[in-house]
């Protein structure tokens, strides 16, 4: 009999717990997205950000990092020290983004303009390229140039400085002029020497470098 008294006020002390639980939890007074609101005075429900809001990740306190302007004029300098690390994402990431219309060589003869693209896109190499400034060739891949689209999205600010510091690396190698020539290199460099030429699986293994000495030797040897 007990046991059954139990039972009995356990059930009622659910039902009394569970009957608080009215509609008005469900139905709670807001606004949805863009609805009239009464309650301001130019009734928008959606209120703008405080004034000075900063969305997190998008502080921008190095202006000239995110724009490559210096007030309102493109500036001609890279804002961290260029290094061969850079340069080869660089041209990664040139190889990726931009190389289908302008190409490898940047030319402008990439692979989208000769299937018939409207317009083709100019070559990096003419004059007026070679001495834009940097800051307007990051412009212009953050924000876009005629038909060009903006790659601001797609491609990160650090990125798009390491794509300004290869094109100027590209521009140099098309244009560059025997007083650019390292002492000692040759013109043009030797083709690579491989000990093992790879195949479709596998890749070339490049052949040890002979030092001047050691060809000094076999020369001797061959002569006699």
């Amino acid at each position: 009999m007990s046991n059954r008294v139990f039972s009995i006020v356990i059930l009622l002390g659910v039902i009394t717990l569970t009957s608080a639980c009215r509609i008005d939890m469900h139905v709670q007074p807001r606004q949805n997205p863009l609805s009239k609101s009464d309650f301001y005075p130019d009734q928008r429900s959606a209120r703008p950000p405080v004034e000075g809001t900063v969305a997190r990740g998008q502080l921008h306190e190095d202006a000239y990092f995110y724009t490559g302007k210096i007030g309102n004029n493109p500036g001609d300098v890279m804002p961290f020290p260029v290094t061969k690390e850079n340069i080869e994402r660089g041209r990664e990431r040139y190889n990726i983004f931009c190389a289908p219309c302008h190409s490898r060589l940047g030319d402008g003869n990439g692979f989208v303009p000769s299937r018939g693209f409207a317009r083709k896109p100019p070559s990096f190499h003419i004059v007026r390229l070679q001495k834009a400034p940097l800051g307007y060739l990051f412009d212009v891949v953050t924000n876009g140039f005629g038909i060009m689209p903006d790659y601001a999205a797609q491609i990160p600010p650090q990125d798009r400085w390491n794509i300004v510091a290869y094109v100027r690396a590209l521009q140099l190698s098309q244009n560059a002029t025997m007083a650019d020539v390292p002492s000692g290199q040759k013109i043009p460099s030797e083709p690579m020497k491989f000990r093992e030429p790879g195949s479709g699986a596998t890749l070339p293994t490049p052949a040890p470098e002979q030092k001047s000495g050691e060809m000094k030797i076999e020369l001797k040897v061959d002569t006699k």
